[in-house]
């Protein structure tokens, strides 16, 4: 028997969570024309528009929602962010201060817990694509001095100097949908009249500010934002139509990882969200996302890995079903008779 409030939650979902927003584009709205893809140059790296990138996550917070402190010292996210790397992470992403609510981080404090690490991975790993996570552009300006190639501004631009110094030192920027909220918000009943419109002129937009003051255009990604000023309802609806993002050109990277969407989908705490993930993850790649966020870097890298090989982008690692040997092994002798 189902419990009352479970059925008094799943009707004000299909009521309120659902009503504010749509899996098509408002009546009159028709979508623009997709716009080829370009390719995403960050540090050292220059990422085709068929490949899928993932970027590790490296929390040095005490109050992660998913590993609730495991990598705040620092040589736990220093390690944390190598074993990312070795994982198959194109990119890691450090930061310091939780997403959602929680205690005040200063600038000081967040700079403090960002810079050692992103300094320590650059001289263990010359060659990586570090990004940070912050708005806040005196981190930022701090991040790049230590080594870091991407600012990752989950806030919407909150900041507008944050764009100023990735003009101003040649790395690049993420612009991220969060709702028109200030940081560190979680939204309260957020409506949209079309949701992936409200998504796709913010993000665009700032991406369009940005290149007017002066940042590479392509270092710049687009993110939807899952969670951000949404409801479980709306970033289900930003995956379903995640499609007209990529119809942008911009790099869509996808923050989905663990999310309280995939949780509320599924009813299931953060350490039990992977299969979901995975899921989701595969989904936003085959409508077009190229950069994903990632907790679970082998996971996910094999996941996508096997969506890019569907999708003809990659070549089977060991194929011999049906081609007359048994292993990788009689490949090889096979090639090398």
């Amino acid at each position: 028997m189902t419990h009352p409030l479970r059925i008094e939650i799943e009707a004000k979902w299909r009521t309120d969570g659902n009503a504010s927003s749509r899996s098509q584009p408002a009546p009159g709205v028709e979508r623009p024309a997709a716009v080829a893809q370009r390719p995403l140059r960050l540090g050292t790296r220059t990422f085709q528009p068929d490949e899928f990138v993932v970027m590790g996550i490296v929390n040095r917070t005490p109050d992660s929602f998913y590993d609730h402190g495991a990598t705040y010292a620092a040589a736990a996210a220093v390690d944390a962010a190598e074993r990312a790397l070795d994982a198959g992470a194109d990119i890691v992403d450090i930061g310091g201060v939780k997403a959602g609510p929680g205690a005040d981080v200063s600038v000081a404090q967040e700079i403090d817990r960002v810079v050692e690490v992103i300094a320590s991975v650059r001289q263990r790993r010359p060659t990586a694509v570090i990004s940070v996570d912050t708005w806040r552009a005196e981190v930022a300006r701090e991040a790049v001095a230590a080594g870091a190639d991407l600012l990752n501004d989950a806030w919407e631009g909150h900041d507008p100097r944050l764009a100023e110094v990735a003009a101003g030192t040649g790395v690049g920027l993420v612009c991220t949908h969060a709702g028109h909220l200030p940081p560190r918000t979680d939204p309260r009943c957020p409506r949209y009249e079309d949701l992936l419109a409200d998504v796709v002129n913010t993000v665009t937009g700032l991406a369009a500010t940005a290149v007017r003051v002066g940042v590479r255009p392509d270092g710049l990604l687009i993110d939807p934002g899952h969670d951000f000023g949404k409801t479980t309802a709306h970033s289900l609806e930003v995956t379903r139509r995640l499609d007209e993002l990529a119809a942008t050109g911009w790099p869509v990277l996808v923050a989905l990882s663990n999310k309280d969407f995939i949780g509320e989908t599924l009813d299931l705490r953060a350490p039990e969200r992977l299969v979901g993930t995975l899921a989701a993850t595969t989904v936003a790649a085959w409508l077009g996302a190229r950069v994903f966020r990632a907790h679970n870097v082998a996971e996910v890298r094999q996941a996508l890995d096997m969506t890019a090989t569907i999708l003809g982008h990659r070549s089977p690692v060991a194929p011999h079903r049906g081609l007359g040997w048994t292993s990788a092994l009689d490949l090889e002798e096979a090639h090398g008779a």
